[in-house]
């Protein structure tokens, strides 16, 4: 017997960041637990099929939103379409984000991909991937949430926010802020009705990103480090935010779940 709470039937749900990767595993989920989608990506290049293939697969009403998530009039805009075409936003995904595998300086005495420093532009688009980008999201749906009283708000960070890495300074930095700002605006929306939870993955490769080759690199590395001996699947991520989007994480609000085979313990 199917778990009513469980139920997103009748919802629509905002997912930014869906061209691909995890974003685009966490807008399959949802549909088939019933929402209409509206999935955002920079480029239509991998969005609008993606759209096409979650709406024929699911039935749901899927629409794709080409724009920029990190500038405030491109945000402001995906937001005001969406939320033409699904009448209102039930669930926000903010699934913006990308690393930068460099260290912030040239590290002396050791060999390293990479001989120069940290770009200015460089640190501006790591810091807008990872962190504004989601600032500017909820700021754009946030009005139309608290006046309706209602709304999930689901940010996507990482395993780095927590453990950190050389080579990963500015992606764990915006990660890192990512949680704390879920917890901040927990508090600022919960006496509105408006949860604000977050999921920290571990290492969930992406073939359309890696391609076959890196794909296959990433999922040997994932068997050796990972302590439960595996890669997670995009599914898997979707999974929980339909969790987090649902009734049955209605008293849950301003927690980052970890999802990630132990590598944070």
């Amino acid at each position: 017997m199917p778990l009513p709470e469980y139920d997103l039937a009748g919802r629509t749900a905002l997912v930014t960041g869906a061209g691909r990767g995890i974003a685009g595993g966490v807008a399959r989920v949802l549909a088939e637990a019933g929402c209409d989608v509206a999935v955002n990506a920079l480029t239509p290049t991998h969005v609008e099929p993606l759209a096409a293939a979650i709406s024929e697969h699911s039935g749901r009403r899927v629409v794709a939103l080409v724009g920029d998530m990190t500038e405030p009039d491109g945000t402001r805009d995906v937001v005001g379409r969406a939320l033409s075409a699904l009448g209102h936003i039930d669930v926000l995904v903010c699934g913006v984000g990308d690393a930068i595998a460099k260290p912030l300086v040239p590290l002396p005495g050791r060999p390293s991909r990479h001989s120069t420093p940290v770009s200015d532009e460089e640190l501006r688009l790591t810091v807008s991937l990872n962190l504004t980008s989601a600032l500017l999201c909820a700021r754009a749906v946030g009005p139309h949430m608290l006046e309706r009283r209602s709304g999930s708000v689901i940010t996507i960070g990482s395993f780095a926010g927590k453990r950190g890495g050389a080579g990963t300074t500015l992606y764990a930095a915006g990660k890192s802020g990512t949680e704390g700002f879920t917890r901040a605006l927990a508090l600022e929306w919960a006496p509105y009705g408006v949860r604000v939870n977050g999921i920290a993955p571990g290492m969930f490769p992406d073939a359309v990103t890696a391609g076959d080759e890196g794909y296959r690199r990433l999922v040997e590395r994932a068997g050796q480090s990972v302590p439960l001996g595996r890669a997670g699947s995009l599914r898997e991520v979707g999974l929980l935010a339909a969790y987090l989007a649902s009734d049955a994480a209605a008293y849950m609000t301003g927690q980052t779940l970890y999802i990630d085979g132990g590598m944070t313990l």
